[in-house]
């Protein structure tokens, strides 16, 4: 197999400064510094990009999304994106490791926002008017104490990116949720994820994963449109689609060889679930990518 490795970029690749937990700044300055982050790659920290000017086209895990003024990103360790954006593009980026979160709080995590708790769920979220307003200045404040050198820096830093995410979530997850089962939720598709990743290749059934998360496949499903708005067999199927996308860009392999490798005896089968799901045939798309 000859394997195409996307570069995957810690927080040092960008911060020259001693702090390898946390990185701050305007967007046009961020672009202007790091050329490279033009081309596909992978980041193993969790990312912030407001909008504020410009346009362009951001794509995270093959999905293309627009971009505009407005309009944020949130992406999780591991995603593949890149972009194509005006030369007017303004904003703000920010970006931390897990640590930098999880370890100051003592019972929030950062899996706990939607945004974060989730692949399948959307990276963009889009705003205007009072919360376009209200995160702007939060991350304009975050920036400047970022670049100061202050009392108690690191904490107000932190209070301020738990403020971004949760007025985030607000317009993420407009109305009333379930309180009360969110918490289990939230626990059980984490858990689900972890049993898709380890099996997709021969559990292709959501019985089979009912049965390994010892519940009902309606009590599953209803859990899996309440965390994700999506079916069991949704999410099973986007994770094949995702898995086969990657393989038809970062190896030189057939068709047939993919569609065998995620478990597909029948390549006709598989390439009629890739375009319906996927959009183009697996050669299509593969070579849309190449070239």
């Amino acid at each position: 197999m000859k394997e195409k490795d996307l570069p995957v970029y810690n927080i040092q690749t960008f911060n020259h400064e001693a702090d390898t937990h946390f990185y701050a700044n305007t967007l046009q300055e961020h672009l202007e510094k790091h050329h490279f982050i033009h081309v596909p790659h992978k980041h193993d920290f969790y990312l912030s990009i407001l909008f504020t000017k410009g346009s362009g086209k951001h794509e995270v895990d093959f999905t293309m999304y627009s971009v505009k003024p407005g309009y944020v990103f949130m992406m999780s360790p591991g995603q593949t994106h890149n972009w194509k954006l005006s030369g007017d593009v303004e904003g703000y980026i920010f970006f931390h490791s897990k640590p930098f979160y999880d370890l100051e709080f003592t019972k929030e995590r950062i899996g706990q926002f939607p945004f974060f708790n989730s692949i399948y769920n959307s990276p963009l979220i889009t705003l205007k008017g009072v919360p376009l307003k209200k995160v702007t200045e939060l991350f304009r404040e975050i920036l400047e104490e970022h670049t100061k050198q202050k009392q108690l820096k690191q904490l107000k830093i932190l209070s301020l990116v738990n403020l971004v995410y949760i007025e985030l979530t607000r317009v993420y997850i407009p109305g009333k949720t379930i309180e009360n089962q969110i918490g289990s939720y939230l626990s059980k598709t984490r858990k689900l994820e972890s049993l898709i990743d380890e099996h997709f290749k021969n559990l292709k059934y959501p019985k089979d994963y009912a049965n390994l998360m010892s519940m009902t496949e309606k009590h599953l499903n209803r859990i899996c449109k309440t965390m994700l708005n999506k079916t069991t067999t949704q999410l099973f199927t986007d994770r094949i689609i995702l898995e086969a996308k990657r393989l038809l860009v970062q190896t030189d392999w057939s068709v047939n060889k993919v569609a065998e490798t995620l478990g597909y005896d029948d390549n006709s089968y598989f390439s009629r679930l890739f375009k319906k799901h996927g959009g183009d045939t697996p050669l299509s798309f593969a070579i849309k990518y190449k070239h």
